[in-house]
This record gives C-alpha cells, sequence and structure tokens, in this order.
C-alpha cells in the first residue's frame, strides 16, 4: 500500500531533556528522517548524543521552529503547560502528571479516588512520627521516599521482617543520615505477588492500543540481589486488552484528560489472587523500557508522536511474541563517583565484533569520527535487545546481541526476562492473562 502524502512528511522536533535520557529516540527519529534538535538541561550530560543528533544550548529559541516539542522526563510540567496554552503541540509533561509521579502520597490518593484498589499507607514529615506508628503498628512494610529524591532508588527500601524491625532499623539510619533531603515519604503496607507495570500512550483524549506489559529487574545483580538501581532490564509484550490495564490505568482515563496530557503512562503493580494493587506512577517515558519498545514497534516513530500530539487516535504496528533489554553498564554506576568514573570509564570506547551490530541503543554515548565513546558520567553505557515469538527466544536474541559489545569494564544483569516463566504461570493461574 501506498503511502499518503502526510504519511511521507517530515516534521521538525525539539527534545527538551533534564539528563540526555531520550538520546536513543531523538536518534531514532533523526534517522527517519525528520529534524531533531536536543537540549539538555544537565550539564555534566551535554556530551550525551554528540555526533548522533544535533545539540542546541537554548531551547526556548526554536519553540517556534519546532512542529513537536517533546520533554523525555518529569519536571516540565509548567513550562509543557504553558506551550499547549500557546497552541504548541507537545508530546509528554504536565503539573498534573508530575505530581503523580512526585508526590506518592497525591499518586495513591488520585488512584483512590478513579477507583483503583489501594495498599495501605501511611503519609509521613517526621521520622520520629514514622518511628512510633511502626512500634505502634508491626508489619512489613516499604519506605518510600517522595520527591526529586526518589531519584536515588537506592533509598527504596522494602521490609522483609514481619514485625518491622527491619524498617525501623533504617528510618533511624535514615534519621540520622538522610533527614535533609528526605522532607516526606510513605510507608506501606508490603503485599506479596507478582511485579507487574502496565504502560500506554496517550492523546490528550484516549488511550492508544496496544498496550505494554512490563516487568522491570531493577536490582543491581542477578536474582534480585543488591542494590535497586533505576533497572537493570526489562522483559515485555503488546497487547490490545489486559484485566490489570482495565483496573487501573483505564480508570485514570477522565483525570489525564482533564490535565492535557499527551504522551506516555505507567503504572508500576503488585498482583496476587486476591487483587490489583498499584505501587508508583511513572508518567514519562520510562528508561530503559523506551529502547526496548523501540524494538518492538514497527511503526514510525516521528509520525506516531506527531499523530497523538495532534490528538488523532492511532493505533502502534508491533511485533507479535516478547522483547527484552539489558542495560550495558559500567562504573561508577548505579552510584554517582566522579572519581571512579575517571579512573575506570572516561573516554572509553565502544566496540563492535560485528558491523551493523543488531538490538544496540545509545544511553550515555557519543560519536566521533565514527567511533562510539562513553559520555556523561554516569556509567549508563548502552541498552542491547532482543525480539522472539516467544520468552525464551527473545532471551537468546538479547543475549546474542550483548556478545557482541566490547567495553572496559562493562557489566550486566544475567538473568532478565526469566521471572518470566515463572510470573506467567501464577499471573495466567490469577486470571490476568
Amino acid at each position: 500500500m501506498t503511502q499518503s502524502e502526510e504519511e511521507k512528511k517530515k516534521y521538525k522536533f525539539l527534545f527538551v531533556t533534564q539528563e540526555a535520557l531520550s538520546s536513543d529516540l531523538a536518534w531514532q527519529i533523526t534517522k527517519e528522517g525528520h529534524s531533531v534538535k536536543f537540549f539538555c538541561k544537565d550539564k555534566p550530560e551535554n556530551d550525551v548524543g554528540d555526533g548522533f543528533i544535533e545539540k542546541i544550548d537554548n531551547w526556548e529559541q526554536y519553540k517556534d521552529w519546532a512542529d513537536i516539542i517533546l520533554f523525555d522526563d518529569v519536571g516540565f510540567g509548567v513550562e509543557a503547560d504553558q506551550l499547549r496554552k500557546d497552541g504548541k503541540f507537545v508530546v509528554g509533561g504536565s503539573v498534573y502528571t508530575d505530581k503523580l509521579e512526585f508526590d506518592r502520597k497525591f499518586g495513591q490518593d488520585e488512584l483512590k479516588d478513579a477507583g483503583v484498589a489501594i495498599l495501605p499507607f501511611h503519609n509521613f514529615t517526621s521520622f520520629n512520627e514514622a518511628i512510633a506508628f511502626v512500634k505502634t503498628n508491626p508489619d512489613k512494610y516499604v519506605i518510600k521516599p517522595s520527591g526529586e529524591i526518589q531519584d536515588e532508588k537506592e533509598l527504596l527500601f522494602v521490609g522483609r521482617e514481619e514485625n518491622g524491625t527491619d524498617v525501623l532499623q533504617v528510618l533511624e539510619h535514615y534519621k540520622t543520615m538522610w533527614s535533609k533531603k528526605i522532607k516526606e515519604f510513605l510507608i506501606q503496607k508490603v503485599a506479596e505477588g507478582v511485579e507487574v507495570a502496565v504502560g500506554a500512550f496517550f492523546n490528550g483524549k484516549n488511550f492508544i492500543t496496544p498496550i505494554n506489559i512490563n516487568f522491570e529487574h531493577k536490582r543491581l545483580f542477578p536474582d534480585e540481589i543488591g542494590p535497586s538501581t533505576g533497572e537493570m532490564g526489562t522483559s515485555m509484550y503488546w497487547t490490545k486488552s489486559n484485566p490489570i490495564f482495565e483496573s487501573t490505568l483505564l480508570r485514570t482515563k477522565d483525570k489525564l484528560v482533564a490535565s492535557g496530557y499527551v504522551g506516555y503512562i505507567d503504572i508500576n503493580c503488585i498482583v496476587n489472587g486476591r487483587g490489583i494493587y498499584p505501587l508508583e506512577w511513572t508518567s514519562r517515558f520510562g528508561y530503559p523500557t523506551i529502547s526496548i519498545q523501540m524494538e518492538g514497534i514497527v511503526s514510525e516513530w516521528g509520525q506516531f508522536f506527531y499523530d497523538i500530539a495532534h490528538g488523532k487516535d492511532v493505533q502502534l504496528k508491533a511485533k507479535k511474541g516478547y522483547q527484552i533489554g539489558v542495560v550495558i553498564a559500567i562504573p561508577p554506576f548505579p552510584f554517582e563517583d566522579q572519581k571512579a568514573f575517571k579512573k575506570y570509564s572516561e573516554g572509553a570506547a565502544i566496540f563492535f565484533k560485528h558491523q551493523n551490530p543488531d538490538g544496540i541503543h545509545i544511553c550515555e554515548t557519543k560519536r566521533i569520527e565514527g567511533e562510539w565513546y562513553i559520555a556523561g558520567e554516569s556509567g549508563y553505557a548502552l541498552v542491547v535487545t532482543g525480539s522472539g515469538q516467544t520468552m525464551a527466544e527473545a532471551i537468546q536474541k538479547a543475549y546474542q546481541n550483548v556478545k557482541n559489545v566490547m567495553l572496559p569494564n562493562m557489566f550486566y544483569r544475567s538473568d532478565i526476562g526469566q521471572r518470566w516463566f515463572r510470573d506467567s504461570d501464577m499471573l495466567l493461574s490469577w486470571g490476568y492473562f
């Protein structure tokens, strides 16, 4: 079928980012033939994407140039809402959806107001009050900092003791070491079950199908051992409908319409035989989620974002089967340590055993005279993806692609996707597939 003239059009995209997280997406849209200008607010990340995408120093100078302005992270809601009021077409960001992610209490309250079942929680601004609460109400709890400090993933603590003694120890530690930075936090009852997230793109009026079902692997080491990271990898698939989506995200549609939000939004949940319990919002692209979604979607991304920014009811074309994404990292990831970065990683070159490597997605990467190098200073180097008709095939393909990467001091988890074989059986038995 011949493409229509509208589908053949090329557009101008202005990316506005805090930490250059969307460089891979910007590169993909560039490869589709669209014009892309990329602004990064965080100075240490300023070289990320060099040689792949066109960089600029002041995004506001180009807001009238752009057909689509794309914000890739939370924290830009004020600017995005104002641009929409000014008649600009924006993907990402709103004051409302920023608050859903930053303010954990607000996010839970909004779910409850939409008729979604939530786990019992208590919001605190005082460590002494939280300690007194746990002593009076001993149970298994999770501690969740609110606000921008939640980016420090290692501060989220999931208790294991039924009487809450481990939570009390952590609260005492946070009171001593982190009270100046953790101003507000939730203590929420722990539920046992399968951790699964549902997400979808939203065009300001409706969710776009298919929706995405994904399983994050957050700990640094295999078998969920070690500190929490942003994420070490994810498995996923696309589907037209799902009971978890219908019981959570779909019920918030009217609130999203009222907020004017356009973009991707995701809810991470614990599910078991008794119910579905949302844990947290991601009201933006996920990382490495968006790169893995690029592995599974065959639609042109530039045209898709243009369409949803204009409120069009379109569909994504997705591969059948499953996708896997593996994060390739180097020191000091997942921590911030400039000394370690300079010693072990700064200027490191990335090589591939085979030319035109499959499934390679840039993160904190730059290109100089055709050669790839590490950029930024966090050590978040690459995402490597693979697809398959079965989860086992997707895992095999992804790790086959990982073997193609040559990078000094690189590390990654070797078990991404393996949870599926246990979790899918439980989800099926509970009626969620």
